[in-house]
């Protein structure tokens, strides 16, 4: 296949944004903020600077408010020193060409009174999620959540509506929803960590509740095609999550209910452990949803070159997502184009401050 012909290489018209290539940065936690604010800094201009050759970033989790924090040093989009260190990165970025979205992040029960003044962290249900999270004291048990009221329900869903606000403040291109990966919507999607007997508990569509109420409200202040919504249907065993056989139901029921919506993209991930064994999960994510999701469909998960290309070429997906290869390789496309050797990351320095790790991983040609 002649380089610059890749699937993953070729434009895409996303909403109104005319993506340069469909290679993008997936979100991930770095927990570079390590200041009071809890803001980017200059630091994070310079990460996301070296990485805008990406047809577009999502950048990492950041808290809708304080009581949605998890982990620490991670940044924040409910302030407005948090607005300005976004702006410098969303200069940085669109300085080089790049487009990106902020992921606005609620941890729920995968947290610590540690970051709530001793208050147990907010749940859909009292479900001790028997994780570990990382506090300012080092890896630590999480503890038995607090139920959210009613009342708790509607403030975070205009928590989010807050931050959606914030992230048009600080010039993004558009907000991902993370609502994945056992974080507080996924906590109230899945019925072993939501037990709630009201209108958020219960069957699919009371369980689904609170996530279209916040896409709703968050739709009130971007333009739906400028939304994007992350989901990992087949979970399991991980993140305080453990799969049920109405798992992949719910999340046909939400994806399908989708279609109503002119979302930018509807982003999905493959397992993240094999569940090839579990005869009522999902193994091929991107080919079960690309029949029930009508438009734009991002995957993520393990994929590399060959395999971006060939999800694409198949027409399971229009757009790939990659992770890890982003830290060690800012210009990733560019070594997809020219089939350059891959650098290999450093787990190690994956959430530790400052910038190594982060943003001295070289370019290709500056190697040679």
């Amino acid at each position: 296949m002649e380089n610059e012909n890749q699937p993953l290489l070729q434009t895409y018209q996303l909403g109104n944004l005319k993506l340069k290539n469909r290679v993008v940065m997936a979100p991930m936690t770095r927990s570079r903020a390590d200041n009071d604010q809890n803001a980017p800094t200059d630091l994070h201009a310079t990460y996301y600077r070296q990485r805008a050759g990406a047809g577009l970033i999502i950048t990492e989790g950041s808290q809708v408010s304080e009581r949605a924090v998890g982990y620490i040093n991670t940044p924040g989009i409910h302030t407005e020193e948090q607005v300005e260190g976004w702006k410098k990165v969303t200069e940085a970025v669109h300085e080089e060409g790049g487009k990106i979205f902020i992921q606005l992040w609620h941890c729920g029960r995968i947290s610590h009174p540690k970051f709530h003044n001793g208050e147990k962290p907010l749940a859909p249900s009292a479900v001790n999620p028997e994780e570990k999270v990382y506090t300012p004291d080092g890896f630590e048990q999480t503890v038995e959540p607090q139920e959210m009221s009613l009342q708790e329900i509607q403030e975070t869903v205009q928590e989010f509506k807050h931050a959606a606000v914030m992230a048009k403040n600080a010039n993004f291109d558009g907000v991902e929803i993370h609502s994945s990966n056992g974080y507080l919507f996924h906590q109230f999607f899945n019925s072993k960590s939501n037990l709630r007997k009201d209108d958020y508990g219960g069957d699919i569509a009371n369980r689904a509740r609170f996530f279209f109420e916040v896409l709703e409200a968050i739709a009130e202040v971007w333009p739906e095609n400028q939304i994007g919504c992350r989901f990992n249907p087949s979970l399991n065993g991980v993140f305080g999550i453990t799969a049920t056989e109405d798992s992949i139901p719910t999340f046909d029921h939400i994806i399908e209910k989708l279609n109503a919506y002119d979302l930018a993209y509807v982003h999905l991930s493959e397992p993240f452990t094999d569940v090839s064994d579990i005869a009522y999960l999902e193994s091929e994510i991107a080919k079960h949803y690309r029949g029930i999701y009508k438009g734009t469909l991002m995957i993520n998960a393990g994929f590399d070159q060959e395999s971006g290309n060939k999800v694409i070429e198949e027409g399971d997906a229009d757009l790939v997502s990659f992770g890890k290869l982003f830290i060690s390789n800012p210009d990733l496309p560019e070594r997809f184009k020219n089939n350059w050797p891959l650098a290999d990351w450093d787990a190690d320095t994956f959430y530790t401050p400052g910038e190594k790790g982060y943003t001295d991983y070289p370019a290709y040609e500056k190697t040679e």
